[in-house]
């Protein structure tokens, strides 16, 4: 399994964020059935003030950059993406990977 960690700022405003959690506690199930087809095992967003970090663990040959690409072209992907835009401080317009930003581990207790 691979495990990748991202983060996004929200729009800084109380109402927004609160709409943003109760969308994603209504995610389109043709997004989570792409995410999986994709090679998503599991996602979890948390929330700290208008940040929020997400941690994605995918299949072993998952490739970021090959696979999100394809994410991003399956059923409603798009139409999910300019919805939740909305809700996000950055440009509406971008593609998901200008929006959430890839986290280096620095480090891990084994």
């Amino acid at each position: 399994m691979k495990r990748y960690c991202q983060t996004l700022s929200l729009v800084p405003d109380d109402e927004l964020i609160r709409k943003y959690i109760e969308v994603h506690s209504q995610v389109w199930p043709e997004v989570m059935a792409g995410q999986r087809e994709v090679g998503i095992l599991d996602m979890q967003i948390f929330r700290y003030g208008n940040q929020v970090f997400m941690i994605c663990d995918t299949v072993d040959d998952f490739d970021w950059d090959r696979d999100m690409a394809r994410l991003a072209q399956l059923p409603r992907q798009a139409e999910w993406e300019a919805y939740v835009a909305q809700y996000q401080g950055c440009d509406p317009a971008a593609p998901s990977a200008d929006k959430w930003h890839l986290m280096e581990k620095i480090y891990q207790l084994v």
